[in-house]
């Protein structure tokens, strides 16, 4: 059974960055592919980035250029650095993880982690 748990979110002014961890239990992590979204106060869950199990990535348009996403398959860490933080960027940030081993796998998605920039 999959699980994904979200840490690193907090309180940071606006210009200031942090580090997302999204944990993965369960095997095969490799064959996934895995990504970021957020869902600010108010508004729908948005994509912000993602990285295939062939290692290429890639962002939402507000995301490029500030944030990064990684992955540590070994540790079975997906990361996302935040750089160039702004209030809009506040919202509850959820890790997802799709099995690409036999065709499209379900989403599985983890409860969040809150991210809040004060101006």
């Amino acid at each position: 059974q999959v699980q994904l748990v979200e840490s690193g979110g907090g309180l940071v002014q606006s210009g200031g960055s942090l580090r997302l961890s999204c944990e993965f239990s369960g095997s095969s992590f490799g064959y996934y592919d895995v990504g970021w979204h957020r869902q600010g106060p108010g508004q729908q869950r948005e994509f912000v980035a993602g990285s295939k199990r062939d290692g290429t990535t890639n962002y939402a348009d507000f995301a490029k250029g500030r944030f990064t996403i990684s992955r540590d398959n070994a540790k079975k860490v997906v990361y996302l650095q935040m750089d160039s933080l702004k209030p809009e960027d506040t919202a509850v940030y959820l890790c997802a993880a799709q099995s690409r081993e036999r065709g499209y796998g379900p989403i599985k998605w983890g409860q969040g982690t809150q991210v809040t920039v004060s101006s």
